[in-house]
């Protein structure tokens, strides 16, 4: 791959000034993670790494001056095009116009295999990965927010994929809680069964804005808790109603999947555990980890000094389970099941310490595979808010980036007549919707996403897709083959025409990808 062998050009001239063996210092040469707010370096070595005393002992000044004093003993070459000295580090730069041409050629050589058979890659160990995301409350129609988990972590899962790892993809339905007691109180005020058979989850929509209108009512609230209690003594009258609402809401979900092109191998949700739950509250017991408060809940004290400044509510007064009771559950039947190497839950930040007092609490009931359970957490989408109706449907979305893609191909003049002009602006539209929803920093929350995501203008990458797809009339059935016409169109591509920023995002960064092997 290009990045191993612009290391070995650098190791090259490393060991001719150091004399030591090009080979023991390529491992010390590290991609530097690409930066939004500053220009930085495309790799670096440290000076640490190849001293004799490993330079535990050496002072900060002491390994800033040996990174000057290296520095200045290395010339730029027809690689690097520059080199400088950090704390102690050497930093060099990677001549842009080659970059752009060595990835360029590697990729037409790879094809969809590109940065697969890297040797950075040829040591990672294969493993079993249980990767849970998507995962949006049934009910409720699948709007914006849900997109972010969607994308990155299908993302995540094709990459383990295509470097060799086994991927359970899980789905992991909000399906239970008190809010299905809210919803079901609701339909029985205002549902309409003729609506719901053929508009089921905007018609359970209405529904659940009107019902949160009215919970401010105490009478309201109790009605709710009372249905949720049904629900956990398995009311059959109850039980068929909320089956309905599963059951809609799994099929709307499918055909969004469908077109986002998108799969899951594991349906599962909170209802799965609502038995194995009341196991979990046992074993807490048992374990002398759970604590009963004065109005009933049940606690779990999470502080170092065992004085509840910390601690995580795992069941409500009346006996019924909570969301965190659930998790818990679905933790250890998953590692039950599948004994996977890593457990990998992708949701937005706002969970961060709900998977925090999660971990906490499976260590403490001894389960040490919890180390190799990680939270990928993204920025919130701020403004959506569905309790009072406010939010964007993921579907509507679609439909707009396809209607502008339509109108693009038709005030294009290079636009060729192509068979199926719909198809192929629903594939180059969700194409560019994906890339925008990658490009956005992940970890920020974010009120304009909605805009940025849907406004198509600008990107680079979209034009790439655009041109080819206007210009050839292949189908792409999907993200491999949407790949490979690309790759037919880089073939045609002048690596001069990328700016500096464009190559150092768009072709370099995939290498920085490490956290999610």
């Amino acid at each position: 791959m290009a990045a191993c062998s612009f290391r070995r050009s650098i190791a090259s001239q490393l060991s001719k000034v150091l004399d030591l063996p090009p080979e023991n210092l390529i491992k010390s040469i590290s991609a530097v993670p690409v930066s939004k707010k500053r220009r930085v370096a495309d790799f670096q070595l440290s000076i640490a790494s190849v001293t004799e005393d490993n330079s535990r002992d050496c002072l900060a000044p002491d390994l800033h001056l040996q990174a000057q004093k290296l520095a200045e003993g290395l010339k730029c070459d027809a690689v690097v095009s520059e080199i400088s000295a950090g704390p102690g580090t050497v930093n060099f730069t990677i001549n842009r116009e080659l970059l752009a041409k060595t990835v360029l050629r590697q990729v037409l050589k790879d094809g969809s295999e590109y940065g697969v058979k890297s040797e950075l890659f040829s040591t990672v160990p294969k493993q079993k990965a249980v990767i849970e995301f998507s995962s949006p409350n049934i009910a409720k129609k699948f709007h914006i927010g849900h997109l972010r988990s969607t994308i990155v972590g299908n993302f995540i899962a094709n990459l383990k994929v295509a470097l060799g790892h086994e991927v359970i993809r899980m789905n992991y339905l909000g399906d239970w809680g008190m809010q299905f007691g809210l919803l079901g109180v609701g339909f029985q005020l205002f549902g309409n069964k003729e609506k719901l058979k053929t508009s089921p989850l905007q018609h359970l929509f209405e529904v659940y804005v009107q019902i949160n209108k009215a919970a401010e009512d105490e009478n309201t609230k109790k009605l709710a808790k009372d249905f949720f209690r049904k629900l956990e003594e398995h009311d059959e009258q109850t039980l068929s109603l909320w089956k309905q609402f599963r059951d809609f809401s799994i099929d709307e979900y499918i055909r969004i999947y469908k077109r986002l092109g998108v799969h899951f191998d594991e349906y599962s949700g909170e209802s799965f555990y609502q038995e194995k739950s009341k196991e979990v509250l046992k074993m807490l017991e048992n374990k002398g980890l759970l604590q009963k408060t004065i109005k009933g809940t049940g606690i779990v004290d999470l502080s170092e000094k065992k004085d509840l400044s910390s601690f995580s509510t795992v069941m409500r007064s009346d006996g019924t389970s909570l969301y965190i009771t659930r998790d818990l559950a679905a933790a250890i039947d998953r590692m039950n099941k599948h004994n996977c190497d890593t457990m990998i839950y992708v949701t937005d930040k706002s969970q961060s310490n709900h998977f925090q007092q999660l971990f906490q609490i499976l260590k403490l009931m001894g389960y040490d595979w919890v180390e190799r359970c990680q939270h990928v957490s993204f920025g919130l989408v701020q403004g959506m808010k569905t309790r009072r109706g406010e939010v964007i449907f993921l579907e509507d979305v679609l439909n707009e980036v396809r209607s502008r893609m339509l109108e693009n191909m038709a005030s294009t003049k290079t636009t060729k007549e192509i068979e199926d002009p719909m198809e192929t602006a629903e594939k180059v539209g969700l194409a560019a919707l994906i890339i925008q929803v990658t490009l956005i920093y992940c970890s920020r929350t974010s009120r304009a996403f909605c805009h940025r995501i849907i406004s198509l203008a600008g990107i680079e990458l979209f034009k790439v897709v655009e041109i080819q797809a206007c210009s050839c009339s292949t189908p792409m059935p999907d993200s491999t083959g949407m790949m490979r016409s690309c790759i037919d169109l880089l073939r045609i591509c002048n690596p001069s025409t990328l700016s500096a920023t464009s190559s150092h995002s768009a072709i370099w960064q995939p290498w920085h990808i490490k956290p999610f092997l």
